[in-house]
Formats: structure tokens, C-alpha cells, sequence
């Protein structure tokens, strides 16, 4: 415990201590003068004397409730200036111990004043009367601290349930702030690396044929400069999309996300790049939008790690499926060989990232290295 929590419980323990004397000295005062006031004989000496000790020993009862509780129950019994301590200790353990003990030391205090009955009996009233006064009376102050307590503890368990609740919460937002740091890497990683891809094809084209006619190097370099533009273009729509932002996308819907119907532009950019690319289309219908997203970015990955690594081999892409057959089969096929050129610097996630977008969707992705070509195939629901 460090100083400033040792001296708070010390200022705590204090205050208590002084509301329970000051409490026991009021009632006990109270007690002695109606006691005096009905019977003139009353034990003055025997009687200041028990509600002296009963307020020495409150004390006893803020730091150790049952040993200080077994006291003011004895002091009870040996004059009516102990009730007053007694009753306090009953309220006080029945609050903060727990049910047993403090039913115990309830019944203590009902013995104490019954058997005080015997030698100091409260005039006008029978033994009687004397027995359901001080049940009733026990049993209300028990219940009463028994109900504070359980009042305590709901409060407690409703604070401890509500901190829980915002360590959840603020666990949920840092795992949605995570996982949608995953997606736009993702996104731009798909939109980007096909990009990117194309420019360095073209630079590399003008690095290396530097003598080619200046109109062809003014038409790769404008490939260029449009392709940087759509780069940033997909670029901006991408985070737009992902936060949700409609004054960011549009709000006339303009430059949506693209889908299999976008995938003719895809080709025709790569075979403007030099690249061999077929296609072929059995698909009848079209997929949610949801699923043809996945399949044209699984389809544009694997164009971009074909122009990565196996520059100049023809590609082939097969799409099959329909919504009687429930599955969309994407894959893309390319020739294996020995020297794919320059490559460019990937990653090296492609793949894995292929693959868990294709899971998320509810599908599959293989991806295997035959004697002559590569191919990636992917499975997708059609709902």
C-alpha cells in the first residue's frame, strides 16, 4: 500500500470511529434519561459506567465487528445503556459480515436483552411483550444492514460489470481499428501492386530501349503519367469506400468498387502492357457484387504476379459458374519459363492474401506449380 493510500484509510478508519461514538453517546444519553425518568431507583453508577465502556469499545467494533459486537451484546445484557452500542453493532455486522456470523451475533443481542429481563424488567410491559419487542426490533435492524449490504455489493457488481464493459469495448475498437487496418493494406496492395506493376513495365521498357522513336517514348511515357493518376485515383476511392464516406466516393455512386463486369478494362489494360491474355467466360448471370469484387481482385492479383514473375508468358482466364450451380470458379493459368525477364519486388503475401480473401467470402483458393505452368483457381459461393 503506498503513503497516500495508507493515510486514506487511516482518515476513513477515523471518521468511522467518530461516527460511532458520537452515535452511541446521543442514544445512549437519550436511553439513560428515559430510563431515569420511569423508574427512580435506576443504577446511575452501573449505568454511566456500561455506556462508558460501550463507547471506548466502538473502536473494537469499526476494526474487529465480531469481537466489538460479542462485547456491546454482553454490555447489554448488564444495562439498558449498552442497547444503543448493541443495536449499532447489529446494524453494522449484519452490513459487512456476511450472513451467518452476523445472524449470530443478531441472536446474541436477542439473548442479552431477554436475559437482562430477569433482573431489570422494563416496567409496564410482560416478558411477553418484552420477547416479540426484541425479536422485531432485532430482526428489522438485521434485515435492514443485511439489505444495505446486498445493496453494496450490487452496486459494486454493477460498477465492476460497467468497467468490464468499457475494457470490452475499448478492446472491440482497437480489434476493429486492426482489422480494418488489414483490409485497406489489403485493398491497396491489390489496387497498387496492379498499378504499379504496369508503370515499371513501361519505365523498364524505356530504360532499356532507349533508342526506340521519340513517339513511342512519349506514348509510354503518358502510360505512364495516366496510370500514376489512376493509381491515386483507386487509391482515394479505396479509403473512401472503407470509411464509409460519401462525400469522399460521390454521392452519385460514380467509380464504384469494380466486379467481374469490369474485368474486359482489366485485360485490355494488360495486353496494352504487352501482356498474352485470354479469356474465357461460361458464367451465366451475375454474382452478387460482393462476390464478383472478390473474384476480380483474385483475378487481378494474379495477372499482376504473372507480370511479376513470368513476364511474357501467355495468361488464361477461365470463369465458370451459375447461380443453379451455387459456385463462381475463377482461374487464371500462365506459361512457366526459365527467364521471366526483369522481375519486380513483391511482398510475398500475394498469395496468402488471396487466399483470405477468398475466405472471407465464404469460398477456396488453390494455387499449384505444374511441370509448365502456374495456376491459382479459386472457389467462390454464388450467394
Amino acid at each position: 500500500m503506498n503513503p497516500s493510500s495508507a493515510r486514506s484509510a487511516r482518515a476513513a478508519r477515523t471518521t468511522g470511529d467518530a461516527i460511532l461514538i458520537g452515535a452511541t453517546l446521543v442514544l445512549g444519553v437519550l436511553t439513560l434519561i428515559g430510563e431515569w425518568a420511569q423508574t427512580a431507583a435506576a443504577p446511575l453508577i452501573l449505568d454511566c459506567a456500561v455506556l462508558g465502556v460501550s463507547v471506548a469499545l466502538m473502536p473494537v467494533l469499526n476494526r474487529r465487528r465480531l469481537l466489538g459486537a460479542g462485547l456491546q451484546a454482553v454490555l447489554a445484557a448488564l444495562s439498558p445503556a449498552g442497547t444503543p452500542g448493541s443495536t449499532i453493532a447489529t446494524i453494522n455486522t449484519a452490513w459487512r459480515e456476511r450472513f451467518w456470523p452476523a445472524a449470530a451475533l443478531a441472536a446474541a443481542g436477542v439473548a442479552a436483552h431477554l436475559l437482562r429481563w430477569i433482573w431489570r424488567p422494563y416496567p409496564g410491559l410482560t416478558f411477553g411483550w418484552w420477547v416479540i419487542l426484541v425479536l422485531a426490533a432485532h430482526a428489522a435492524l438485521f434485515g435492514w444492514g443485511a439489505q444495505a449490504r446486498v445493496r453494496q455489493r450490487l452496486i459494486a457488481s454493477l460498477a465492476e460489470r460497467a468497467r468490464r464493459a468499457e475494457t470490452e469495448q475499448a478492446r472491440r475498437v482497437a480489434e476493429a481499428r486492426a482489422q480494418e487496418r488489414t483490409l485497406i493494406a489489403r485493398e491497396m496492395h491489390d489496387v497498387l501492386a496492379h498499378r504499379l506493376s504496369l508503370l515499371a513495365t513501361y519505365a523498364g521498357a524505356m530504360e532499356y530501349r532507349p533508342d526506340a522513336p521519340a513517339e513511342q517514348r512519349a506514348q509510354a511515357a503518358g502510360v505512364i503519367r495516366t496510370g500514376v493518376h489512376e493509381a491515386l485515383e483507386e487509391l482515394r476511392e479505396v479509403i473512401a469506400v472503407l470509411r464509409d464516406d460519401p462525400a469522399e466516393a460521390g454521392e452519385d455512386g460514380t467509380r464504384p468498387q469494380p466486379t467481374l463486369g469490369d474485368l474486359p478494362a482489366l485485360v485490355a489494360e494488360c495486353r496494352n502492357a504487352g501482356m498474352q491474355v485470354t479469356v474465357t467466360d461460361e458464367t451465366t448471370g451475375d454474382p452478387p457484387s460482393t462476390i464478383g469484387r472478390a473474384a476480380y481482385r483474385i483475378v487481378q492479383e494474379a495477372l499482376t504476379n504473372a507480370r511479376k514473375h513470368a513476364s511474357g508468358a501467355p495468361v488464361a482466364i477461365t470463369l465458370a459458374g451459375d447461380a443453379g450451380q451455387g459456385e463462381l470458379t475463377a482461374c487464371v493459368s500462365n506459361r512457366l519459363i526459365a527467364d521471366g525477364g526483369a522481375r519486380l519486388p513483391g511482398s510475398g503475401t500475394g498469395l496468402v492474401g488471396l487466399a483470405e480473401r477468398a475466405r472471407l467470402v465464404g469460398g477456396q483458393l488453390e494455387h499449384r506449380a505444374g511441370p509448365q505452368d502456374f495456376e491459382v483457381e479459386a472457389r467462390l459461393p454464388w450467394r
